[in-house]
């Protein structure tokens, strides 16, 4: 199965439950795995977003200088020949954070048309209801209304971004309340594990609201649901 077709199978589940998943089938330590609350949802309403990252960092609120965009139609060219849906990550570098505006919808329509559905930043976005009718997703730390210069370095190099650091070429995964880093090893089988975690948490929530059971029947049944559905460690 292709790169592409997997991710799109990745769409059918949000990013909590495919974290839930992937801390029973692979042994990623989960602090690796998640962005921290920093980076939210701006353009909930979606659904899930899934695709393979390219990373930048950018200064969009330095006084003085002038704009810069070679190296963005660089990497529109580069996630052009990508072959699979990619996200863009950028890392904010400028000398005023709160006036980090690194994306609106003009740009966000150059990278959709190249292939990437989404961007992930520690910066801000702008024009979030053009962004509605591309659609693009966009997951950052705000909404900020202006940008100073634009100058682009770093490119393909490692950001942290949320407390994670990303690296292009790793597989990413958000929803409503967040973003995920996929590991690689597990990408192949947490399709129809994720499928089958969320059968194991449909049916043990209806234990958790059967009045008057004891809990150490509750810590039981669950226990033998885990086993049932294959996710016993």
């Amino acid at each position: 199965m292709s790169l592409s077709a997997r991710l799109r199978e990745l769409l059918e589940f949000d990013a909590a439950l495919l974290a839930n998943t992937i801390g029973y089938i692979d042994p990623t330590p989960p602090e690796d795995l998640y962005l921290g609350g920093t980076i939210q949802c701006q353009t909930p309403g979606f659904g899930p977003m899934a695709g393979v990252a390219v990373t930048c960092e950018l200064d969009a609120s330095s006084p003085g200088g002038t704009h810069d965009m070679g190296p963005f139609f660089q990497q529109l060219e580069q996630i052009e020949r990508l072959g699979a849906p990619a996200v863009w990550v950028v890392k904010a570098v400028g000398s005023r954070p709160d006036h980090e505006c690194v994306l609106g919808d003009g740009s966000a329509k150059l990278l959709h048309r190249a292939g990437c559905v989404g961007m992930v930043t520690d910066g801000g976005v702008r024009d979030v209801a053009g962004l509605a009718s591309i659609p693009f997703h966009a997951f950052a730390r705000g909404r900020v209304i202006h940008h100073a210069a634009m100058r682009f370095r770093a490119l393909n190099q490692p950001v942290e971004v949320g407390g994670l650091t990303i690296r292009t070429g790793d597989i990413l995964h958000g929803s409503v309340e967040g973003v995920i880093r996929i590991p690689p090893a597990c990408l192949d089988r947490l399709p129809e594990r994720a499928a089958k975690m969320r059968a194991f948490e449909h049916e043990a929530h209806f234990v958790f609201r059967q009045p008057g059971l004891p809990l150490a029947e509750v810590r039981e049944r669950v226990k033998a649901l885990l086993g049932q559905y294959g996710f016993s460690k």
